[in-house]
């Protein structure tokens, strides 16, 4: 990867268009739970989506394995794709963008009190 495709993100959408054409070669309820998996993995993302392509692919890869042995999607992820999710991102109360984000904000909020009161 070189740099413009990392200012540009032109990696990142290369990749995603790989995923999706993955995808589309899965059974029906195989589709939908990729499409669940997605929308539940999207909070653990960084700002650029860059950490989660690496789990994504293994979960598809995954999708594409059980589907290829003819599991249904029941057998291989339950019924709660949610946690399955979590597991995924570092397990359950695994630390999201928005606790990143928080936890900066009380580190810079700490640090600028500090100056002020000593």
């Amino acid at each position: 990867m070189n740099f413009w495709e990392t200012v540009t993100g032109s990696d990142l959408t290369r990749k995603w268009k790989a995923f999706e054409a993955r995808s589309e070669a899965l059974p029906a309820d195989y589709r939908s739970a990729w499409e669940q998996i997605k929308f539940h993995l999207s909070p653990y993302s960084g700002f650029t989506g860059r950490n989660l392509m690496p789990i994504l692919d293994g979960a598809l890869g995954l999708l594409e394995e059980t589907a290829a042995d003819g599991q249904s999607i029941h057998e291989v992820l339950g019924d709660d794709i949610k946690g399955f999710c979590a597991a995924l991102a570092g397990g359950e109360g695994a630390r999201n963008y928005r606790d990143r984000w928080r936890a900066q904000l009380n580190r810079n909020i700490a640090r600028k009190l500090g100056r002020l009161g000593g």
